[in-house]
C-alpha cells in the first residue's frame, strides 16, 4: 500500500508521519505540494504551520492547487487523513465540518491527553497534542448533524474515558478531538509522535493501525 504525505511550506511533521506510518507497515513517501500525488492508496496531511498559519491555521493551504487533487481523490473514495494542521486544512477546505479555533486558554498547549474512540466500548488512547488553534467549533445546526450522522471519531476524555471540562485541553465543543466523514478523517493529537516508548508512549501505533484497517489500507 502506498501512502502519500503531502508537504506544504511550513509543514514540520511530514518525516514523523512517514516514520509513524512505516511503524505500522505502510509504505509512505513525502510529496511536495506542487507535485502530482500520483496513484496512491491514501493521503496524509501532516502537522506543522502551513504557510506560516497566516490568516488562519490551514486557510491558505486549503486553497492551494494540491487540495483540488485531494478533493478529487476523496470523491473517488481514497482515504484522507489530516493530523493537527492537516485536520485544520481539511476543515478549512470543507472536507470536514466546523472549524478549529483558538484554544479556550488562548495559549499554545503541548501536553499528553487521553482520547476515546466513539462507539461501543471504544478504546482510550494517550496521545500528545501541540497546537494553539485546536478548539473545534461549529454552529448548532452543524453540531446536530455531526452528532446525528456519527461523524465524531475521537473525543478528549479522562484516563477512564469519562468526559469533563478538566480533560478538554482546548475547550472543543462536544469534546471533539477528531472527525470522520466517510474515508476523510482528521484529528488534532499527534499519533505519529507516540509510536515508540522512548517518545513517551506507543498508543499512536494502535491508532494508526486502527485507521489503516478501518479505511482498508492495512498491509
Amino acid at each position: 500500500m502506498s501512502v502519500a504525505v503531502l508537504v506544504f511550506p511550513g509543514s514540520n511533521c511530514d518525516r514523523d508521519a512517514v516514520q509513524g506510518l512505516s511503524a505500522v507497515g505502510l509504505a509512505a513517501h513525502r510529496v511536495w505540494h506542487r507535485d502530482p500525488l500520483g496513484d496512491v492508496d491514501a493521503v496524509v496531511l501532516p502537522g506543522g504551520f502551513s504557510y506560516g498559519d497566516y490568516l488562519r491555521s490551514g486557510a491558505l493551504a486549503a486553497h492551494s492547487p494540491a487540495l483540488s487533487e485531494v478533493r478529487r481523490l476523496a470523491r473517488r473514495g481514497v482515504p484522507i487523513l489530516g493530523i493537527c494542521n492537516g485536520f485544520q486544512i481539511l476543515c478549512e477546505a470543507g472536507l470536514l465540518p466546523g472549524a478549529l479555533t483558538v484554544n479556550r486558554s488562548r495559549q499554545f498547549r503541548c501536553t499528553w491527553e487521553h482520547v476515546r474512540v466513539e462507539g461501543a466500548a471504544g478504546p482510550v488512547w494517550a496521545l500528545p497534542i501541540a497546537h494553539r488553534e485546536g478548539r473545534w467549533w461549529a454552529d448548532a445546526a452543524t453540531r446536530a448533524r455531526v452528532a446525528s450522522e456519527g461523524e465524531v471519531w475521537l473525543r478528549y476524555c479522562g484516563p477512564d474515558g469519562s468526559l469533563s471540562d478538566a480533560h478538554n485541553p482546548n475547550g472543543s465543543l462536544d469534546h471533539v478531538a477528531g472527525l470522520a466523514r466517510g474515508r476523510v478523517m482528521g484529528l488534532m493529537p499527534h499519533p505519529e509522535r507516540a509510536t515508540d516508548a522512548l517518545l513517551g508512549g506507543t498508543d499512536g501505533v494502535a491508532l494508526l493501525t486502527a485507521w489503516a484497517h478501518q479505511v482498508g489500507v492495512a498491509s
